[in-house]
């Protein structure tokens, strides 16, 4: 079935190339819908490979949807258990990662919002306010931190437009679903200012699976005459969420909608206040410099009782980002550089305190006597530079390099004497490399490659030994990635189609182990190869006039393995890497009529996971059908309607949206490796906007 779909794919786009298809009017341009742009070029990122979706392709989907929308790119993936559960995996790095995203840096506005130890959070912003989200797969971005997983950059409307208006859009579904975002934003040619509020607010599919956000989004900034521009951001998040947690098999089978016991004994939850302050100036220094100074704080206060303690901790962050771009040379084309640094520091403090759930009479959790209490100071450095050398009008080289320097500070404030376990890990500096080759053999049609060199810090568990104790022996992993792909396109923009072939040598790997109910050690356990195939295809087929089809496709094949890695004495040298599905794919048909109205369809396919590093469990394949409709238009001068339906999961398919690897029963329960995803379920919604 693969094979057919690619052969239906190519062969049309053969016909758009070659002029059988034929454009009616500029209104049908493929780049109006399109999906992914697989290579970007800006002042940092020079000709390095990335993937964006567009404002458009999050019409596929709910407006809370973020993991669907994010899960439309070849090679990533993002399993979720629940609108606060989220794990990003890119290429298969970060599968191994027990809860949450680590192994890359996550970017907001430019703002690196990735803490110190190399978590990132997505349910920290609203997917209504982002107006791209791009994808840089693997270690090739140099001015990103050249992290294994490689960086995703979210970024809201541009400082480019001078239109004012009044914006709300109003969502109501399944599951008590509930969803507001207001907008105004105010803009001249000097000036702008771009304010958001959402409130979210569902019960959730599950038991104690209620979800409720609030959320504020201030963007402004003025335009200098001189060039400059002077820009201050500020996001704030408070949000609440019930956690149902993981599922064994047999109760996963029996009734996807419950949590797991001890967790709805307790009532468990986490409670997260979240905010981001940026103030950004750039200029031009002269014709061929430019650049860009950020300044910004984090602070991050989170409170989670689960059954097996209370957390209680809070994150103050700071630093700066600093980036100069510019060109030389008087040939035809010029030479491109950037260079630049990136300071990130954050102290991290936290306690843990008993959980007396069991003496509280039914009413949940009851927190008892402090059981720790620590702080860490983490900082990560950055420098970077890239240089963009035109050996001919269809050759180009791009030679970078980043430099990173990481310090963990551990305090232990609870225990004296002899029993204390400070300690600090000052992990070496280390350089990574990268190089880039394009050629274009055609207009839009283009073949590249890539060598570089990435790496990834252990995370706060993984430094840690069994007693508590910074491990002294852990080291960062680190890996060389090496890619060949293609991009093709018609010139009348009715086709495009990416293809890479990647492979990266990890090794160093760390793994996390875990001894305990809340308790993990790393450790360097071996090495892993990781390589496969992607593919992403976009066609626009103009049915008549006014009525055009677009049809889009993205698959990833994931060879992914362990190359050495022996456990406890057991040797799992040759197993398919945990958590990884070997096939995945994403597979869309999109129609569009001149008079506003659209009608979306995809499909998510997800292969087998390997749930152990035996390999003697995975998880069930499964394919999710969601469809959504709607009409947008013009409503005199001033008014602009989008009103649209869609259904979820329309075929009620049961399957686990996200798995955990290696569990453990405790207490002779039964291991719990399975997060439930939704049932088939609803939603409408509503936007209307004024034009000031």
């Amino acid at each position: 079935m693969r094979f057919q779909l690619f052969s239906i794919f190519l062969l049309a786009g053969l016909m758009v190339c070659s002029g059988q298809v034929q454009p009616k009017d500029s209104i049908t341009q493929l780049e109006e819908v399109i999906l992914y742009d697989p290579l970007k070029k800006n002042e940092t990122l020079g000709i390095t490979t990335s993937s964006i979706i567009r404002e458009k392709a999050f019409q596929n989907h709910s407006p809370i949807d973020l993991t669907a929308s994010i899960n439309q790119i070849s090679g990533v993936y993002l399993l979720s258990g629940a609108l606060n559960t989220n794990r990003i995996t890119i290429r298969g790095v970060g599968a191994r990662t027990p809860f949450g995203t680590d192994k890359l840096r996550l970017y907001f506005n430019e703002i690196p919002v990735t803490n110190g130890s190399g978590f990132s959070t997505l349910e920290a912003f609203d997917l209504e306010n982002l107006k791209a989200v791009e994808v840089i797969k693997g270690p090739k971005g140099t001015g990103y931190g050249a992290n294994l997983g490689g960086a995703i950059l979210l970024n809201t409307e541009a400082f480019d437009k001078t239109e004012s208006f009044l914006q709300s859009s109003f969502t109501l579904g399944s599951y008590n679903l509930q969803k507001n975002n207001t907008r105004f934003s105010l803009a001249d040619e000097r000036w702008i200012l771009d304010f958001n509020y959402n409130h979210l607010n569902i019960d959730g599919y599950r038991e104690n699976n209620q979800f409720e956000r609030d959320g504020l989004l201030l963007n402004t900034g003025y335009k200098f005459k001189d060039d400059g521009q002077l820009s201050l951001l500020f996001n704030y998040i408070d949000y609440t969420a019930q956690i149902a947690s993981s599922l064994g098999a047999t109760a996963f089978e029996e009734d996807p909608t419950q949590a797991a016991f001890t967790w709805a004994q307790a009532k468990g939850f986490e409670a997260n206040r979240y905010t981001l302050l940026g103030l950004s100036y750039s200029n031009t220094v002269f014709k061929q410099l430019r650049y860009t100074q950020s300044v910004f704080y984090t602070y991050l206060d989170h409170y989670e009782p689960r059954p097996f303690n209370i957390l209680d901790e809070f994150t103050n962050g700071y630093g700066f980002r600093s980036v100069f771009s510019g060109q030389f040379g008087n040939g035809p084309v010029p030479m491109n550089y950037t260079f630049g640094a990136e300071l990130y520091k954050d102290e991290y403090d936290w306690s843990t305190y008993e959980n007396l759930y069991r003496d509280n009479n039914g009413e949940g959790s009851l927190k008892g006597e402090q059981l720790s209490d620590n702080k860490e100071f983490r900082r990560q450095f950055n420098a970077f530079g890239s240089l963009n050398l035109p050996l001919s009008t269809e050759l180009a080289l791009q030679l970078g390099l980043n430099i990173n320097k990481t310090v963990y500070d551990f305090r232990d404030r609870f225990n004296t004497g002899a029993d204390n376990k400070s300690a600090r890990r000052d992990f070496n500096l280390i350089a990574l490399p990268s190089m880039d080759l394009r050629y274009s053999f055609s207009s839009g049609n283009q073949v590249f490659l890539n060598v570089s060199r990435g790496y990834s810090n252990p995370n706060l568990e993984e430094t840690l030994t069994p007693d508590g104790v910074i491990n002294p022996d852990i080291r960062q992993e680190t890996g060389m990635n090496y890619e060949l792909g293609t991009k093709l396109s018609s010139n009348n923009g009715y086709f495009w189609m990416t293809a890479s072939l990647y492979r990266m040598n990890i090794k160093n790997l760390l793994i996390a182990e875990r001894v305990g109910e809340d308790q993990f050690i790393g450790r360097n356990a071996g090495k892993t190869r990781h390589q496969g195939l992607e593919l992403d295809l976009n066609l626009l087929l103009p049915l008549s006039n006014q009525l055009r089809l677009i049809p889009f496709l993205s698959y990833s094949l994931s060879d992914h393995s362990f190359t050495e890695f022996v456990d406890a004495g057991e040797d799992y040298s040759g197993n398919p890497l945990t958590g990884v599905p070997r096939h995945r794919a994403n597979f869309g048909l999109r129609f569009n009529h001149e008079n506003g109205f659209y009608w979306n369809n995809t499909i998510q396919y997800v292969g087998e996971i390997p749930l152990r590093d035996d390999n003697s469990l995975s998880s069930d394949a499964f394919a999710v059908y969601n469809t959504r409709l709607g009409i947008q238009k013009p409503i005199g001068t001033r008014f602009n309607l989008n009103v649209s339906f869609g259904i979820n999961n329309v075929l009620n398919e049961e399957y686990a949206q996200s798995v955990l690897i290696n569990a453990i029963g405790f207490g002779g329960n039964e291991p719990r490796y399975y997060y439930p995803g939704n049932d088939r379920n609803y939603y409408a919604n509503v936007s209307l906007r004024y034009a000031l």
